[in-house]
C-alpha cells in the first residue's frame, strides 16, 4: 500500500470516530462572517476590543507546541495564524486526534498579538467544516510532468500564489473590457454556440448532431455572423463575450477552446476602431495597473512592450515583403513553400494546396509576426484572406482590415464589414472552391447569411479580441495554459 493510499485510510477511520463522538465531518452550515483580509485591514481597532469573529479556511499547517496549537489558515483573502490553547479553546484535546492538514475547518475567536509580535487569532471554539483525505503535496512546481499542474490546477492554485493572482487579473481585465463598452453605450447580447453552418472565421469547426432533428450541428468558430444579423435587425453597438471553438493544433497562443469577445459597430469603419481600440486598451490597463507609476508599460518576456499611443500602422504586403523578402508579384506558390521549409517549418499536405496567399498568411504567421514587439497595426490584407472585409477603394486587391501585434502575439482582428451581399456571395463561392481545392478551413456558403444582407446592413465595423491571448500578454505567462483554468490536455496515460 502507498503511503498515500495509507494516509487516506487513517483520514477515514478519523472520519469514522468524530461521527461517533456526535461531530459531522461535512457539516452543511457555516457561521463565518468575516475574511482573513478583512480581519487584517481592522487588526489594530478589532484587537484593542477584542472582537469576535467567525472566519473559515483551509488548514495549511499544524504546531503542536504542548499545550498551545497553531494553525496557519487559509481563505481566498489571505493567511492568518490561529491559536488554540488547553483550557480556553472549547474541544482542544480534539485538535491533535482528528485534524489534519488540508482540512477545512471554521473558528471563533479574536485578534491578538503574539509574544513573537504575529497578528493572530486566539480561538475559543472551533468546528471542522470538511475533512480531506488526501494532503496538499509540499511540492509542486518541481514535478517531472509540468503538464500535471494543469491537469490538478486545484493543487496549482492553492500551492502558488502568483497562480491565483493571475486568475484574478483575467477576471478583472474582461471586468474593465466590460465597463467601457457599457460606458460607450454597447449593448451585450448573446448569441447561439451550436451553429447549422461554422462561419465567421477561417477555421476547422468541431462537428456534433442535434437527434431530435436528425441534423448536423457545429461549436461556432466565430460569433461574427449572427452579431452582423443584429446590426441588420436594427442594432447599432453590440457586443459578446463567449466562448469559440477550433479544432485545430495546440500550441503557445492556441486551445481548441477559447474566450473571444467580438464588437460591431454601425456607421463606423475599420480606421475609427482602430482608435476605439487604442482607448480600450489604454482604459483596460489604467483599470488593472493603475496603481503602477506607468501603467502602459508592461513586461513580457523580457521585454518592455510601451502601449502609449499612438501605434503604428504597417501594411501587410510591406511586412512581408520587408521581414520575409517575400513579394507576391514575383514569388510563387513553389518559392513560398521553399522559403516556409529553409526557415525550419514543417510542410503538411493541406498547406501543399494552399494557394499563393494562403501561403503567403503562414509566412505572416510563422516568420513576420515574432518581429512585431511594440504595439502595432497591421493594416490592408489581401481580399483573398479576408472574405467578410470590405474592398479599398485604394487597391481593390487589399480589404479594409486590420491586427493588433505586440510581443509577437496577434490578439485583435477587426475591418470594415461588407455590406454588399452580391460582393459577399462571390467571396463566399470562392471560398468553397478553396474548400473544395483541400482548404479545409475556408469558410462555407451561407445562404441565409447572404439574404440577411439583401435586407440592408449599414457601414459597420467589427473587432474580434482573443481574451487569452490579451490576458496572456498583461500577465506576462508564457503560454495560454497558464491562464486558462483547465486547458485542453492530452489524455493521461495509466
Amino acid at each position: 500500500m502507498s503511503t498515500a493510499d495509507e494516509i487516506k485510510k487513517i483520514r477515514i477511520k478519523k472520519i469514522e470516530a468524530l461521527e461517533k463522538s456526535g461531530i459531522e465531518s461535512y457539516p452543511s452550515l457555516s457561521f463565518r462572517n468575516c475574511e482573513i483580509q478583512k480581519i487584517l485591514d481592522n487588526f489594530s481597532k478589532w484587537s484593542g476590543v477584542k472582537k469576535k469573529i467567525w472566519i473559515g479556511g483551509r488548514v495549511m499547517s499544524l504546531r503542536f507546541h504542548g499545550g498551545i496549537v497553531f494553525v496557519d489558515l487559509r481563505d481566498f483573502s489571505g493567511n492568518l495564524q490561529l491559536v488554540f490553547k488547553r483550557g480556553e479553546t472549547k474541544n482542544f484535546d480534539l485538535i491533535e486526534g482528528q485534524i489534519d492538514v488540508s482540512d477545512f475547518i471554521e473558528v471563533k475567536g479574536y485578534p491578538f498579538i503574539t509574544q513573537r509580535g504575529e497578528k493572530s487569532l486566539f480561538v475559543l471554539e472551533w468546528r471542522l467544516l470538511a475533512k480531506s483525505l488526501k494532503p496538499i503535496p509540499s511540492e509542486w512546481y518541481g514535478i517531472k510532468d509540468i503538464e500535471e499542474r494543469f491537469r490538478k490546477r486545484y493543487l496549482d492554485l492553492i500551492l502558488n500564489k502568483e497562480v491565483k493572482e493571475r486568475f484574478v487579473l483575467r477576471s478583472k481585465i474582461i471586468q474593465s473590457m466590460r465597463e467601457f463598452f457599457n460606458k460607450e453605450d454597447f449593448l451585450e447580447v448573446e448569441t447561439p454556440i451550436l451553429q447549422p453552418l461554422h462561419g465567421g472565421a477561417t477555421a476547422r469547426p468541431f462537428v456534433t448532431k442535434l437527434n431530435i432533428l436528425d441534423m448536423p450541428l457545429y461549436l461556432r468558430i466565430a460569433p461574427e455572423l449572427y452579431l452582423k444579423r443584429l446590426i441588420v435587425g436594427g442594432f447599432e453597438k453590440i457586443y459578446e463575450i463567449g466562448r469559440c471553438f477550433r479544432n485545430e493544433g495546440i500550441d503557445k497562443t492556441h486551445n481548441p477552446e477559447f474566450t473571444m469577445m467580438e464588437l460591431y459597430w454601425a456607421y463606423q469603419n475599420y480606421e475609427g476602431l482602430m482608435d476605439f481600440i487604442e482607448k480600450l486598451i489604454v482604459f483596460i490597463l489604467k483599470k488593472t495597473f493603475g496603481s503602477s507609476k506607468n501603467y502602459l508599460m508592461i513586461t513580457y518576456n523580457n521585454q518592455q512592450i510601451d502601449f502609449t499611443p499612438p501605434w503604428p500602422r504597417k501594411s501587410f504586403l510591406d511586412l512581408i515583403k520587408e521581414k520575409a523578402g517575400v513579394d507576391p508579384e514575383k514569388n510563387d506558390e513553389k518559392s513560398i513553400l521553399a522559403l516556409l521549409q529553409s526557415k525550419g517549418i514543417e510542410i503538411t499536405d493541406e498547406m501543399k494546396k494552399f494557394n499563393k496567399w494562403e501561403l503567403l498568411d503562414e509566412v505572416y504567421k510563422k516568420i513576420c509576426l515574432e518581429t512585431i514587439v511594440q504595439p502595432t497595426f497591421v493594416v490592408h490584407h489581401p481580399v483573398a484572406l479576408s472574405p467578410l472585409a470590405k474592398l479599398r477603394k485604394e487597391n481593390k486587391n487589399e480589404v479594409q482590415r486590420f491586427q493588433l501585434i505586440a510581443a509577437g502575439i496577434e490578439f485583435v482582428n477587426g475591418y470594415s464589414e461588407l455590406n454588399d451581399p452580391i460582393d459577399q456571395e462571390k467571396r463566399f463561392k470562392t471560398q468553397e472552391e478553396r474548400r473544395k481545392a483541400g482548404n479545409e478551413e475556408a469558410a462555407p456558403y451561407d445562404k441565409d447569411y447572404v439574404e440577411a444582407l439583401e435586407y440592408g446592413m449599414p457601414p459597420t465595423a467589427g473587432v474580434g479580441i482573443g481574451i487569452d491571448r490579451l490576458v496572456m500578454l498583461l500577465t506576462n505567462a508564457p503560454n495560454l495554459k497558464e491562464i486558462i483554468f483547465f486547458p485542453t490536455l492530452k489524455p493521461k496515460k495509466d
